[in-house]
């Protein structure tokens, strides 16, 4: 196989969740220009059909299903309509931003259920259709505070930072991606994670901006598109020997 054919997913089907949000939306169009059809998740239709027919005009083979990935009863009904799924990715989260002082149990809970409940009854739901993929994978989107805590001294107003209960979230992403990577493995079904570092939607402070900047190895934030390239390596026949790794893509902020 050519080099640049180990990056192809012509004929592979992928579904993604949170796919018309700011990463997601880059995730979903770097494996539909890789050849794949992207089923695209997301709990608003409309949202997603606007995604979806601007991916459309852009000659991308994508389709759209509307429903909420923390809810057990559709996720399963829809994975049991799939007859066949080679990438599931995993990437949806639920999180209302609240500062320590006022956070309740509901909200560890509901942003718990959202990145690792919900993305272990997605495996469990679609693992038929994934049996039957082609170098099936899953993949996991984790962060970078999986791994390390907020700095503090970067943040204007301290309550800004990301909250508590969305860190211990995606630590326990990372652990049931290497459950399900041992899980899984007997099939031949790999599963990975990736771990953004800062990819900010919108900054706006310019000062707060260039402190973020600072704290990465290569001085500055990630754009969204730079997620297209780790994702295709695990998506695809590049990575066919990777099972149980955490990818993280985030400037060098972890490694300091």
């Amino acid at each position: 196989m050519k080099s640049v054919e180990l990056f192809r997913l012509d004929g592979r089907t992928a579904f993604v969740s949170g796919a018309a949000g700011h990463l997601g939306s880059a995730m979903a169009r770097a494996l539909a220009g890789a050849g794949a059809h992207v089923i695209l998740n997301g709990r608003d239709d409309e949202k997603l059909a606007r995604f979806e027919a601007q991916l459309r005009a852009e000659n991308l083979d994508v389709s759209r299903a509307a429903f909420d990935i923390t809810d057990t009863q559709a996720v399963r009904g829809f994975f049991a309509g799939l007859t066949r799924l080679d990438i599931l990715v995993n990437n949806a989260v639920s999180m209302t931003v609240k500062p320590f002082a006022k956070l309740e149990p509901q909200d560890f809970a509901a942003t718990y259920a959202s990145a690792v409940t919900a993305a272990f009854e997605s495996v469990r739901a679609a693992l038929p259709a994934l049996k039957k993929g082609q170098d099936a994978n899953v993949i996991n989107i984790a962060s970078m505070y999986g791994a390390v805590s907020p700095d503090a001294r970067l943040y204007a107003d301290a309550e800004g930072q990301s909250p508590f209960h969305y860190g211990p979230a995606k630590a326990g992403l990372l652990q049931l991606t290497r459950h399900l990577a041992a899980e899984l493995g007997p099939f031949h079904i790999r599963v990975n994670a990736i771990s953004p570092g800062p990819f900010p939607a919108k900054l706006d402070d310019a000062e707060f901006a260039a402190r973020l900047a600072a704290r990465t190895m290569l001085g500055r934030i990630g754009k969204a598109d730079e997620i297209a390239g780790p994702l295709l390596f695990l998506a695809s026949p590049a990575a066919s020997f990777v099972t149980g790794a955490n990818l993280n893509v985030d400037g060098g902020w972890t490694a300091w």
